[in-house]
């Protein structure tokens, strides 16, 4: 009898410790495959299909509160809309891999100057681009018109503009002050994932400004348009 509980120990024991040691390997073999690959030889699919993903996220988490609201378009849920939010979500993720890259390799450290620099050229470089690409392309899924999607945005970039100043700064010091390189546009893609819900709101409700909520001045509203001035410029260059 004793010798059975003995061998019975033992089977117990090679069993607890087989499984142990299974674990830790697939818990090695998952580590491995997200920091060799997915964060690693395939950080651009990593972060173009996470951006593209999080985008339509945002995008269904806003169709809801619609629906919450009875202010929805339709009484069905708006799958088209959903998918085109998340191929311009693919394009801002390929954009903001190689932007932050190339910051990264022309401000390497992580000084409290540097990551102001950092955050600086994101907001006059990405944050404009993002917005360009966000109605433009938004506007020539959904309707293939490039002059609609060009007034649209003339009236909404102000909103949007101002919004980013309030959110990515801090946002963004966590980002180049604490975070690996590789990390960069995960992080700011989950973020965006809540900033989308905003995103998704004053994209499809016609009549929202943020100056309904805050008056601004003037020569503030002047300097954040400008990007916008200059694209208007162009614009009507090449359609007099």
């Amino acid at each position: 009898m004793l010798k059975l509980s003995s061998n019975l120990k033992v089977v117990v024991f090679r069993y607890f410790h087989t499984l142990t040691k299974n674990k830790v390997t697939v818990t090695r073999q998952l580590h491995d495959f997200t920091h060799k690959k997915l964060l690693g030889k395939y950080l651009f699919l990593t972060n173009t299909i996470s951006s593209g993903i999080l985008m339509a996220v945002g995008d269904g988490v806003q169709q809801q509160i619609e629906f919450y609201r009875n202010v929805h378009k339709s009484e069905k849920y708006d799958w088209i809309r959903t998918m085109n939010m998340a191929i311009v979500g693919l394009a801002l993720g390929s954009a903001q891999h190689f932007f932050y890259r190339y910051i990264d390799q022309i401000l390497p450290k992580r000084t409290f100057q540097s990551v102001c620099r950092k955050i600086f050229l994101d907001q006059i470089i990405a944050s404009p681009c993002a917005i360009f690409i966000f109605f433009y392309g938004l506007g020539l899924l959904e309707d293939g018109n490039f002059a609609g999607a060009h007034s649209e945005m003339k009236h909404k970039f102000f909103t949007i503009y101002v919004m980013d100043w309030m959110v990515w700064p801090p946002t963004q010091y966590l980002n180049f002050a604490y975070l690996s390189a590789k990390y960069r546009v995960v992080y700011i893609n989950f973020v965006t994932m809540l900033y989308d819900v905003f995103l998704s709101y004053v994209k499809y409700t016609k009549e929202f400004h943020l100056s309904q909520l805050v008056s601004f001045p003037e020569w503030m509203v002047r300097c954040a348009t400008c990007p916008l001035a200059l694209t208007e410029a162009a614009f009507h260059a090449h359609h007099p």
